[in-house]
């Protein structure tokens, strides 16, 4: 039987990777317009000429062919958005970091850190650069406009049980929290309403080349997310946990993202393995 016809490309203002472009770029123009996000204009060519500059160089030496542009441009303005400081050099270390963690931090040829999540979380530990968090402002224009993104870009994408599995998670979890400390559960969930706290959620949970194979892998791995997340927040009055107070979410995923996507390769790896050669093939009818 004659195999069917691969499906045709989407255009590409329907990919996800083009709407995430949008989302971002987007968020950075009304963050900049409406609360002046940016400490000098400068940061732009330096986080995004940084990143592309890195993307290209390091594609080049590893697979032998140019990077894509894309891809480092959101990786340099998700920097921007994410970061504040008076210097260049976070801004240019934070977008190396990134790319360079696509091609040195994999397994199987994947890469298991989101680049930005993993950059931020390293310069935070290393160096103690705050992330930008309330300065874009909760005003509804601002929440509704980054809501209407992104959840147009989960679900083009197909991952929209993904942001609303962790919004429930942190929800469930902010009420444990009030249970235990006695918090209001109004103060706990306050985070969530953030522009900044559901950009996390719009996007770099969802990252598609970071998460795992499985619809029910990905709603458990944003649980887990949540629930170290809840842990890290529980335990501020330790003083050896105290850095990681600086952004709880940021550093919940590059402490379970990198395990749940290594645990997701190796089985998948173990499976085909075990597949007789004649079965993997086989064409489908």
């Amino acid at each position: 039987m004659t195999p069917d016809a691969p499906p045709a490309p989407l255009p590409w203002w329907k990919q996800p990777k083009w709407l995430i472009t949008v989302l971002i770029t987007i968020l950075l123009v009304s963050g900049q317009v409406g609360f002046g996000i940016l400490r000098t204009l400068w940061v732009l060519p330096v986080a995004i000429g940084t990143a592309v500059a890195a993307e290209m160089l390091f594609s080049w030496l590893v697979r032998g062919r140019l990077g894509s542009i894309q891809s480092a441009y959101i990786s340099g303005t998700s920097t921007v958005i994410l970061i504040k400081a008076d210097q260049l050099w976070p801004y240019l270390l934070c977008a190396l970091i990134a790319v360079a963690s696509k091609y040195a931090l994999t397994y199987r040829g994947r890469h298991l850190w989101n680049p930005t999540n993993f950059a931020i979380a390293a310069l935070l530990l290393v160096t103690g650069i705050p992330i930008l968090s309330i300065q874009m402002g909760n005003s509804p224009w601002t929440v509704g406009l980054v809501w209407a993104v992104g959840l147009l870009i989960v679900t083009r994408a197909g991952v929209l049980h993904v942001t609303l599995s962790y919004l429930v998670a942190f929800t469930a979890f902010a009420a444990v929290r009030t249970g235990l400390t006695g918090v209001p559960f109004a103060t706990e969930l306050a985070p969530l309403t953030g522009a900044m706290y559901q950009f996390f959620a719009f996007f770099m949970i969802t990252d598609p080349p970071t998460t795992v194979s499985s619809r029910r892998g990905r709603i458990g791995v944003v649980i887990a997310i949540a629930a170290v997340e809840c842990v890290i927040r529980l335990l501020s009055d330790h003083t050896e946990l105290r850095p990681l107070l600086a952004a709880p979410p940021i550093f919940a995923l590059a402490i379970v993202g990198p395990i749940a996507k290594w645990i997701d390769l190796h089985r998948g790896a173990v499976r085909a393995s075990a597949t007789p050669p004649a079965m993997r093939a086989a064409p489908s009818a």
